[in-house]
């Protein structure tokens, strides 16, 4: 029910169509204090029209407005302030909630729509660190998100499985690495072989000229170099698959940057075709001067290919295969410069559906307000954090509830949980300083509260043994149940918004009110304590745990009925 549609409609009436319903809904607003109602319209903009102040239209408009849902509608000086009646409108709202279970919330703007998703790629051989977080938790719940718009996702991650660094790391292991020592820990080792290879490479300036020899090799597909490098990556995915099977992350394509070794000619040829490759100092590009921007880079002097050449041929065969309306890029937010290039060569290629590519960018993990990097091996373990975060939470259980039965698997959804919603709790384009600490808290703006809450209310329910069938709905008036009410009214809402500005943190900010006023609601008001209205009461909890639950897993989380 869509009560923010309904008094745009009758505020549209009362003012003869001058104003569309979608216009209307625009200027709506939520009033800062209760006392001045659930929804306000400001007349500012229409004074010019009716030649009258803002204060004597919304005084016109409150006396037209006539409909059940509303208790009172009335002027406020420029503001037109309508009052929902309390009880029907959480009778249709619980009602709706009950009987859509799951699925509240879900809307049908993506209906047989495709939006291809690229996130998390790490690169092979180097381990997933704390780095690789935002990206990876970023996109899931973005994918997630999609899919309650009604899209199908695909996900999709592009390894960083090629490129000089693997000359690099040959160089290295043929050196000092040890077959039993990389069999053992393998990405401990390769990252350990990659340092060494960079401090050494500072003295010796002949290692970069022997690093380079190799991976020229490895274009050519020498047998050795091959070897190598196909060992280097499968041994990479098997660990970043533990990680992925922690962080309950699946994808539909592991697709990489070597996937496209074989189709960067024809993309280039298509280019030249065209008419857009043009010559700069030796290399060929594509200018893109009309845009004020600088030339993309397409091939090197030497022949090389470059990320563009890549990422365009990679466009290319997503298009195809997948058909996208979309296409959104979960990358750091120093790629910028790039992903506006390589979406205008395609645009200027005259591929229309290259407007529905867009790049999501996102700020850093901060280590001492340094950003991390694994050249230099400072670099936090994301799989250790994991695991450490995992510990603490069932510390934590042992304290608090020591006769919890499944304390392993709660645990885990706490520890995890508490990970992914300190990242997604903060707006995407910030930078976030890695703090086990304040990752780890169980209380206050993190996963743990919200993933309590849920608890909370799923214990009461366990408690008076209630079926699950509510047949006696009638409503709710009372101040507090309709803070709560208001808030789940806006689920729908809050996901659009979310999905619109590829925000999954409006979604963690909004569970994080819900779980507020749940909990004032519950401090205040005694639940079971009588027969009268006690279904209206359960209803109010079982809707609250449906959301908490859905929004939860559409941020990558899981929510434990116990804690």
């Amino acid at each position: 029910m869509d009560f923010l549609t309904i008094y745009a409609e009758q505020i549209t009436d009362s003012l003869n169509a001058v104003l569309s319903a979608e216009d209307v809904i625009q200027l709506i607003e939520k009033p800062k204090y209760d006392d001045q109602g659930d929804l306000a319209f400001p007349c500012f903009t229409l004074a010019k029209q009716f030649r009258k102040s803002p204060a004597q239209i919304a005084k016109e408009v409150a006396e037209k407005i006539e409909h059940p849902f509303f208790e009172k509608v009335e002027a406020n000086g420029p503001y037109v302030n309508g009052f929902l009646n309390k009880a029907l409108v959480s009778r249709e709202i619980l009602q709706m909630i009950l009987k859509a279970g799951g699925n509240y919330g879900s809307l049908a703007i993506g209906e047989g729509k495709t939006i291809t998703i690229d996130f998390s790629s790490p690169n092979i051989a180097k381990p997933f660190s704390m780095g690789h977080l935002r990206s990876t938790v970023i996109g899931n719940a973005l994918a997630h998100i999609a899919e309650k718009c009604g899209y199908k996702t695909i996900k999709i991650n592009h390894l960083g499985d090629w490129g000089t660094q693997f000359g690099k790391l040959i160089t290295a292991y043929k050196l000092w690495g040890k077959e039993e020592k990389v069999k053992e820990q393998p990405i401990k080792e390769l990252l350990s072989l990659y340092v060494k290879f960079h401090e050494e490479a500072e003295a010796d300036q002949s290692l970069e000229d022997e690093a380079r020899k190799w991976f020229k090799r490895l274009e050519d597909g020498d047998s050795e170099a091959q070897a190598l490098w196909k060992w280097f990556r499968d041994e990479s995915l098997q660990e970043f698959t533990k990680i992925y099977s922690l962080l309950n992350v699946q994808f539909d394509s592991y697709n990489g940057e070597a996937f496209y070794n074989d189709k960067m000619k024809k993309t280039i040829q298509l280019i030249n075709k065209m008419g857009f490759l043009t010559q700069s100092d030796g290399a060929q590009v594509v200018e893109l001067k009309e845009f004020d921007l600088p030339p993309c880079l397409i091939m090197k002097k030497d022949g090389a290919t470059l990320y563009a050449t890549r990422d365009l041929t990679a466009a290319l065969y997503r298009n195809e295969t997948y058909q996208f309306e979309k296409a959104l890029y979960v990358v750091g937010q120093e790629q910028s410069l790039h992903f506006k290039q390589v979406f205008l060569v395609l645009e200027k290629m005259g591929y229309d559906w290259a407007k529905g590519m867009i790049h999501i960018p996102f700020g850093f993990i901060l280590k001492d307000g340094k950003k991390m990097s694994t050249r230099k091996g400072k670099v936090v373990l994301l799989e250790e954090v994991i695991e450490e975060a995992i510990q603490m939470a069932k510390k934590s259980i042992e304290d608090k509830n020591p006769d919890l039965l499944n304390k392993e698997e709660v645990a885990h959804m706490v520890g995890v949980g508490a990970i992914i919603f300190h990242d997604l709790k903060n707006e995407r384009q910030n930078n976030i300083e890695f703090s086990l600490e304040d990752m780890l808290k169980f209380e206050g703006t993190t996963g743990p509260y919200v993933q309590y809450t849920h608890a909370r209310a799923c214990s009461i329910l366990r408690k008076t043994k209630h079926d699950g069938h509510y047949t006696d709905i009638s409503g709710l008036n009372d101040d507090y149940s309709w803070s709560v009410i208001k808030l789940l009214m806006d689920f729908p809402t809050v996901i659009e918004k979310s999905f619109i500005h590829y925000e999954p943190s409006q979604i963690a900010k909004y569970l994080l009110d819900v779980s507020k006023e749940f909990n004032k609601y519950y401090s205040h008001v005694k639940i079971l304590s009588n027969e009268a209205g006690l279904e209206n009461r359960l209803g109010l909890i079982q809707s609250t745990t449906i959301v908490l639950k859905e929004g939860l897993r559409l941020l990558g989380l899981k929510a434990p009925d116990e804690m």
